[in-house]
This record gives structure tokens, C-alpha cells and sequence, in this order.
């Protein structure tokens, strides 16, 4: 793709365009597919950038605790679509439960992540929310933005997800999941996140502990996709069960595809 695909916003994290890649049908549209963290903190350049991507539709993957906690900010003029799912009332994310009650040691922190991405794909808000993201994308071929927290697991699966309808290769699909980790600016952002998190909790979380919250490993969404073909037989019947079946992701690919 000729743009960037990560685009530098100033208080959004990980906003990305994840289309733009060839794929085994042709090559995803770019301009078309765009990630992020939550807009809670979005400068006024960020409004006007967003602005300019004449969004069609906003997927909020967030809970509503979540989106309480963090009211996204919106353009002047924002009339996007929004998909957004109430089920689970004011539950709790899972990942601050982790962070106040567990050791936050490397190892429990990976334990945590695989039993999150394997029971993921089948929470119930997230196939309401993936079958209803999946259904606008068949039905208009504006622009989407798609997002959660921090724009890296509910989101990561549902860009992956995407990117298999679409035909993307398993390497490009994986290496846009793992861009999360150069996006989120995993690094500059680790001292001030420990800091924090030593602060709120009482304890500090080791390195790795935080790496894993702000950003990805490969073997998280490999845990989603295992749990997906184990429980539905593949990811094909998995979409077919939240009503993207085959003339639904035809119709995705007809809009998506150049």
C-alpha cells in the first residue's frame, strides 16, 4: 500500500490501517479497514485525522464498564454507524481482575492471555458483536473502524478473522496481528505503565508481565484460532455460525477486494 499503515496519532494507540494486502483473491482495498485502541484521549488533530477517513462504521468491542470509563471523543459532524453490545452489564474486564488479584509474574501472565484468547471467540457479546461487524461489511463498503481498550486481543482476532475472509496469507494476517507490538510503542511506554501499575496495585509486575498487556505474542491468536477449529471444526463453520456464512463473506470480499 502507498499510505502508511500506521497512523501517528497523538493520543490514540495502535490506530492502524489493516487492509491493503494481497491476498489469494486479488489485493484488500486500503482506506477501508482501520484499527485502534479506545478515542477517549484523542487530541483535536486526532478528531480532525479521523475526520478524514469518513468513517461508515465504528465497531466498540469495549464493555460497558469499559466505554463508561472511557467515553470515546467523536469528530464534529460524526455520523458513523455504531456497533456496540451492552450483554454483560457492568462486568468487569477480565485483564483488571488479573492485574489486581495475581501474581503478575511472566508465567501466570502468559497462562492468562492463552485461557483468554481460547475462550474468547465463543463469549456471547463477541459473537453478537463479530456477527454484526461482519454483516455491515457485507452490506456497505465504507470505511470501518474497529476497536477495543487497546486495540490489540478483541481486536487482533477480529482483524485476523477479517483477513481470513479476505484471503490474506497466514503470514501477512500474523505479522499485522504482531504490528501491535511496534504500533502500541510497546517500549517508549513500558517504564510509565509499571510505574503505574506498582502505584495502583501495590506491587510491581515484572517486565514481561507488562509486555504482555500492552502488547501480543503470536501464540495468543494461534490459541484463539485452535479453539475455534476445535470447537466449530473451522473457522469457516465458525463464521457460518454467527451468520457470515459463504454469500455473506463473498459479498465482503466483492466490496473488499480490488
Amino acid at each position: 500500500m502507498t499510505a502508511p499503515r500506521i497512523l501517528p496519532l497523538e493520543g490514540v494507540e495502535n490506530f492502524r490501517d489493516y487492509g491493503g494486502y494481497g491476498s489469494r483473491h486479488g489485493r484488500v482495498v486500503s482506506g477501508r479497514l482501520f484499527r485502534a485502541a479506545h478515542q477517549a484521549r484523542a487530541t483535536p488533530a486526532d478528531l480532525e485525522a479521523i475526520a478524514g477517513l469518513n468513517l461508515a462504521t465504528v465497531v466498540d468491542l469495549r464493555r460497558p464498564r469499559e466505554r463508561d470509563n472511557d467515553p470515546n471523543l467523536r469528530p464534529v459532524g460524526f455520523s458513523a454507524a455504531l456497533i456496540q453490545c451492552d450483554l454483560g452489564d457492568q462486568t468487569e474486564a477480565p485483564h483488571v481482575a488479573f492485574l489486581r488479584e495475581t501474581d503478575l509474574t511472566p508465567e501466570s501472565a502468559r497462562a492468562f492471555f492463552l485461557d483468554y484468547y481460547d475462550k474468547a471467540p465463543f463469549e456471547p457479546r463477541h459473537l453478537e458483536l463479530f456477527g454484526r461487524y461482519f454483516a455491515a461489511l457485507a452490506a456497505d463498503g465504507g470505511p470501518v473502524l474497529i476497536h477495543c481498550t487497546a486495540g490489540k486481543d478483541r481486536t487482533g482476532l477480529l482483524a485476523a478473522l477479517t483477513h481470513h475472509i479476505l484471503g490474506v496469507h497466514d503470514d501477512d494476517a500474523r505479522a499485522d496481528y504482531l504490528l501491535t507490538n511496534v504500533a502500541a510503542r510497546v517500549d517508549a511506554r513500558l517504564p510509565t505503565v509499571t510505574a503505574a501499575l506498582e502505584t495502583s496495585l501495590g506491587k510491581r509486575p515484572s517486565e514481561t508481565a507488562v509486555r504482555a498487556f500492552l502488547g501480543v505474542d503470536a501464540s495468543y491468536l494461534g490459541a484463539a484460532l485452535a479453539s475455534i477449529r476445535a470447537r466449530s471444526g473451522s473457522v469457516d463453520a465458525y463464521l457460518d455460525q454467527i451468520g457470515a456464512d459463504a454469500a455473506a463473506r463473498e459479498a465482503i470480499r466483492a466490496r473488499l477486494i480490488s
